[in-house]
């Protein structure tokens, strides 16, 4: 029975990866419905050269006044060629000061080289919450594995620049001040859960654009 059992496995498997390998790839219909795979396959007749090409990471995009960074991706929506090939790009500026605050990226493994400047990132384990954290020059990577809590600083005194690569096209985010401060979750809960006072609390909710 356990013969026959990894005899029907390794069929299946010899199949999926035949079915895999008769396709080369399968560029986004953007139009279609998006699941947890991803987008249908465009018609292969319509696929150009177009669909595997990104051209908006020649300039910085306007910078968030209050976080004084930029972030442009270049992810499935962007690039309809990264459709199931299971990474996505990006491009990120920050100026002096500037920072990308706590935040996670729940459906992938990210990756950044520092291109300009000096950054300092870090990430949170979920076990133990220890802290890996190091400063950055041009030239050097970092690694945050998927899900974990992490954060960008320019700690230098010019401008920085970085370029990110995602272990999905479509890596998802949530950044932790607007989970908490951008939305209609009650100042009560807010207060029980984080320990801010009602006052502070006010404070960010009006500076996030929060309710209630």
């Amino acid at each position: 029975m356990a013969l026959k059992t990894l005899v029907i496995l390794f069929s299946f498997l010899l199949v999926s990866s035949e079915s895999a390998l008769a396709q080369d790839f399968c560029v986004a219909d953007t139009s279609g419905p998006q699941n947890p795979a991803g987008f249908p396959c465009k018609n292969p007749d319509k696929v150009t050269t177009n669909d595997f090409v990104f051209s908006g990471f020649a300039n910085p995009g306007n910078k968030s006044a209050l976080v004084k960074s930029s972030f442009i991706p270049a992810f499935v929506t962007q690039l309809p060629g990264l459709n199931g090939l299971g990474l996505s790009l990006a491009r990120a500026d920050l100026d002096a000061g500037g920072v990308f605050p706590m935040h996670s990226h729940p459906a992938a493994t990210e990756a950044f080289v520092v291109v300009k400047g000096t950054v300092t990132a870090g990430f949170i384990s979920s076990t133990a919450n220890k802290v890996y954290s190091k400063t950055l020059n041009a030239g050097e990577a970092f690694v945050v594995p998927p899900g974990l809590l992490h954060y960008v600083i320019n700690t230098g005194k010019v401008p920085a620049q970085v370029f990110v690569a995602f272990s999905s096209p479509r890596p998802g985010i949530q950044l932790t001040d607007l989970a908490w401060f951008k939305n209609d979750l009650p100042s009560d809960v807010v207060r029980a859960t984080t320990f801010l006072d009602k006052d502070e609390i006010k404070k960010l909710k009006a500076l996030f654009g929060g309710t209630n």
